[in-house]
């Protein structure tokens, strides 16, 4: 019985993180992505340096795109380019970006 007034808030702080995350629009997404077809649109392409295949990320999960541009952005994951790419955009343009990309066929 103690254990309810404590959940209450919980689980409204739940809900409102929840609802707290940006809904991705293909639309404005499909614009955004110009740049990353550049080298992530091209088959059998591969970075220069640090030289490894630049990985096909149409078709890719949604979630996955927006945990990898946030990686990029925070410096947990380090590439210069993404880096850089990641660090000018918005969380509405990563969430943008990350409905388009997903909803491709791979």
């Amino acid at each position: 019985m103690t254990r309810l007034p404590l959940f209450v808030p919980i689980a409204a702080l739940m809900l409102f993180a929840a609802g707290a995350h940006a809904t991705g629009d293909k639309a404005a997404g499909r614009k955004l992505v110009y740049t990353c077809h550049g080298c992530h649109g091209i088959p059998g392409y591969e970075n220069a340096y640090p030289r490894y295949p630049v990985p096909k990320i149409a078709g890719q999960n949604e979630q996955y795109l927006i945990n990898a541009l946030h990686g990029y952005r925070d410096g947990e994951r380090t590439h210069p380019t993404m880096s850089a790419q990641a660090q000018s955009l918005s969380e509405q343009e990563i969430a943008d970006i990350a409905a388009y990309l997903s909803s491709l066929a791979q």
